[in-house]
């Protein structure tokens, strides 16, 4: 690269980052999160916006992936392991629930559209699967990680990522034209990955900790660094989705360790998540939504139905007051970065051209409408819940 061009790159990176710094003060000052504000500056500096950005799309797209990492893993520093083996069974019959409200509009709307059933598989995984990243991130920025209906959501949440582990080897599978045999051994090989990494996370999470723990801030933060990367990026090539390993990671970490760690990586989660925000709306191309955007919309306002469902029955299946049950509903309405993935995959295979352009436009809405939603139904909640008192 020319001392020009590295010049630009770090010019362009430089207003990038104090153009987060702006976009946060602002959320910040009328109190709501600042995700809506970055996916929408994405959009009008991405492909096709008003001034795109080039040099900067390759260091914006690994600090995205890190991003999305780094709030899995902290996500499941929340949990720990029998927690989560618990929360699994107890979870089953929520997030069973929860595929059957979710997956049916889109793989519906696919055939009504008379795509193959192939695409409207993809739309079905396009509609089924929330936002993982960007409901850790909401839940952190509320404040409402200790909230009786959160360990609700985050089993719906942890279902999702583990449904993926099996959703995608099989897509892959299927796009390739290849016979149900390879498909099965796909599958079995991503649950026995999914299976050892929940065993190690379960048994073995204290060893994992005396491994990490040092006296040193630095040393503590190279090593949890290099594990969350090392076990997503192992997690990735067996066919699980990175995020489920970063999860995981979080998972096996406990006591002061984990507090540790939260506190050692929150500056930098917090940087690599507004460019993940950030850079997924750089994806979207202005352009191609107008066309699409009645079917996306409607097929939205669908699915926010769909989870307002799955996060009522999940959260009153817990035990815990009506207003809670509303906002895990609205919690889970938020859709995102596995519902890019999965069009991308049909859009690589060339199945159906509007299937990319229909899931950006339905992503971009809902990521929008989520946080907006759960920052408007909030408030009615404390009110609800004062009249009540």
């Amino acid at each position: 690269m020319s001392i020009t061009n590295m010049s630009l790159l770090l010019i362009e990176l430089g207003v990038i980052i104090i153009a987060l710094a702006i976009l946060n003060r602002l959320a910040r000052k009328i109190g709501m999160s600042a995700i809506p504000l970055f996916l929408l500056v994405g959009l009008l500096f991405g492909n096709g916006g008003i001034l795109p950005l080039d040099l900067s799309e390759g260091f914006l797209y690994i600090g995205s992936e890190i991003g999305i990492l780094l709030l899995l893993f902290t996500l499941g520093l929340e949990y720990t392991g029998e927690q989560l083996r618990d929360g699994l069974k107890r979870g089953l019959p929520d997030g069973i629930v929860d595929f059957l409200f979710s997956f049916p509009p889109g793989f519906i709307l696919g055939l009504l559209m008379g795509w193959g059933p192939l695409t409207a598989w993809l739309l079905g995984g396009v509609t089924y699967i929330s936002s993982s990243g960007m409901i850790a991130r909401l839940l952190a920025e509320k404040g409402w990680l200790g909230n009786g209906e959160t360990p609700s959501v985050i089993n719906i949440l942890v279902f999702e990522d583990l449904v993926m582990a099996l959703y995608l080897p099989l897509t892959i599978v299927l796009l390739a034209g290849q016979s149900p045999a390879t498909a099965s051994i796909s599958m079995l090989i991503a649950l026995v990955a999914v299976g050892v990494l929940l065993f190690v996370a379960i048994h073995y999470g204290k060893v994992v900790g005396r491994l990490i723990e040092h006296e040193s801030d630095e040393v503590v933060l190279f090593s949890i660094l290099g594990l969350i990367l090392f076990v997503a990026g192992f997690a990735q090539l067996l066919q699980i989705s990175a995020p489920v390993g970063a999860f995981l990671v979080g998972v096996a970490l406990k006591g002061p360790i984990a507090d540790r760690t939260r506190q050692i990586l929150s500056p930098l989660r917090d940087l690599f998540a507004a460019i993940f925000f950030l850079f997924f709306g750089l994806q979207i191309d202005p352009a191609i939504l107008p066309p699409v955007l009645l079917p996306a919309v409607g097929l939205g306002l669908v699915t926010t139905i769909t989870k307002l469902l799955s996060g009522w029955w999940s959260a009153n299946r817990a035990g815990v007051d009506k207003v809670s049950c509303l906002r895990a509903g609205t919690i889970l309405v938020t859709h995102g970065e596995f519902s890019i993935l999965i069009a991308g995959l049909g859009v690589v295979a060339g199945v159906e051209p509007e299937l990319g352009a229909l899931s950006a436009a339905y992503v971009l809405f809902l990521s929008i409408l989520g946080p907006i939603l759960a920052q408007v139904v909030n408030p009615i909640c404390y009110a609800i819940k004062s009249s009540r008192a």
